[in-house]
């Protein structure tokens, strides 16, 4: 195996592991699925992951050729396509001994799949809370004004991110925007607008990255799992915040 070979090994895993990692996948699939096309190929790959890094080492089976990479992990929006499709390629890879030039083709045809049309996702997300709003308690008004409020406050954190806005930024302005429409509720009378209220900015909720380091530090990725941890307590802080703005101005509307 020339050192060449295992160089775009480690070239491709590098792209593999940035994009799982990205997209919100368990440090533990990841490095699964890493060294499992790393074993279909003939190598041994070794990770060590943190929540912006993480550092790559490719090795021949048996030989002393090896390659290293330390990489950045980019801000993917969290794709459970990617996980799922990601996953099934890397059991693909070791039961049909593919080629590397095959598994790269069809990582290639995989990440460049058509996204989800933004406008459906606004629709189903703001469908989404106002069945939360309806979980809770809250009447067909409620429901309505909640699903309304998603709508606005998930649409500006789509137009904040697409800009490059800090995410806690954009977390503590979408919380404010989405608890402000639904506070309309408190207004106009409406039963159970303290529901509304309450549910308008549940699209928020970091769950992947509350779940995901829980996981981590179950399997013992102690370090990964921490900061992950960190990162969703930071934003329910700045969701938190966003809706502190929101009571201050209404808090007559409230007693």
């Amino acid at each position: 195996m020339t050192q060449e070979y295992v160089n775009d090994i480690a070239d491709f895993i590098s792209r593999y592991v940035t994009h799982m990692l990205g997209a919100g996948v368990h440090t533990s699939r990841v490095v699964r699925n890493s060294k499992r096309i790393g074993e279909a190929l003939g190598t041994e790959v070794r990770i060590h992951t943190s929540q912006k890094t993480a550092t790559l080492t490719v090795c021949e089976k048996g030989g002393s050729t090896m390659s290293t990479r330390v990489l950045d992990i980019p801000g993917f929006p969290i794709s459970f396509e990617w996980n799922a499709d990601l996953s099934a390629l890397s059991w693909a890879a070791y039961d049909n001994d593919m080629s590397l030039e095959a598994i790269q083709h069809k990582f290639d045809e995989l990440i460049s799949k058509p996204k989800i049309n933004p406008w459906f996702v606004l629709f189903m997300v703001g469908l989404a809370n106002a069945s939360f709003c309806r979980l809770f308690g809250g009447g067909v008004w409620a429901m309505l004004i909640v699903f309304t409020s998603t709508l606005v406050g998930f649409f500006t954190r789509q137009h904040l991110t697409r800009r490059g806005v800090n995410h806690y930024i954009v977390f503590i302005v979408s919380a404010f925007v989405a608890s402000l429409c639904a506070s309309s509720a408190l207004s106009l009378g409406i039963e159970s607008a303290e529901i509304a209220l309450a549910t308008s900015v549940l699209y928020l909720v970091p769950g992947v990255p509350l779940i995901n380091g829980v996981i981590d530090i179950t399997d013992g990725h102690i370090q990964i799992g921490i900061s992950r941890l960190v990162n969703a307590l930071m934003l329910i802080v700045c969701i938190a915040i966003g809706m502190s703005g929101t009571l201050m101005l209404v808090k007559d509307s409230l007693l």
